[in-house]
């Protein structure tokens, strides 16, 4: 059997393990003592969902058998938590450039911060996905007085309506929302974050 994680392949020794699912449940014992998580398992090059797993784990090992996994750590998301809270920052200050820039004529780089905003927030909701596999660690973040999914649902619609008053090019609203709606919201996420 060959057994890989995160693509590269580890020297492990069999201790009466037989069947895919033997194998596996000793590896996330492993990974639970060292503050993994498995995001993702092939067999023999073939992804495995969910709902395959009680069918593919009776399989038995052979010796051919291909199993791939790859982990994600608590540390990793700590510190992507910390990329994003200093990518928060930094696109704060772009923000609040952004009314003066579309008042004269600057619309290309008014865009690119908010190409660089939309990057940054999809970047930490991929981070807050991986995060849910740690509840213990990430499951009572808190964003000012608001759960992290408060403070999203909140975030929400202003985003939104930052959108379609940049679609109209209303300079007022754009800067409205963009110096007393999002920026003060941001600042907070990020502080929240740089904890980590």
């Amino acid at each position: 059997m060959d057994f890989f994680v995160n693509g590269e392949k580890l020297d492990i020794t069999l201790q009466g393990e037989k069947t895919i699912g033997d194998v596996l449940r000793s590896f996330e014992v492993s990974c639970e003592q060292n503050k993994l998580a498995t995001v993702s398992i092939s067999v023999d090059g073939i992804n495995i969902s969910a709902d395959q797993f009680d069918e593919v784990f009776k399989n038995e090992l052979k010796d051919n058998t291909k199993i791939e996994v790859n982990v994600i750590s608590e540390e990793a998301i700590k510190e992507s938590f910390r990329m994003s809270a200093k990518e928060i920052t930094d696109v704060i200050e772009l923000l609040k450039n952004v009314p003066v820039e579309m008042q004269s004529g600057k619309d290309v780089h008014a865009k690119q911060t908010i190409i660089k905003l939309s990057d940054v927030m999809n970047a930490f909701c991929n981070t807050i996905t991986w995060s849910s596999l740690f509840p213990e660690t990430f499951g009572s973040i808190k964003v000012g007085e608001n759960s992290l999914s408060e403070f999203l649902a909140d975030l929400s619609p202003i985003l939104k309506d930052f959108s379609d008053a940049l679609e109209n090019s209303d300079s007022v609203l754009i800067g409205d929302l963009a110096e007393y709606e999002i920026c003060p919201r941001l600042e907070s996420l990020s502080q929240t974050l740089g904890s980590f």
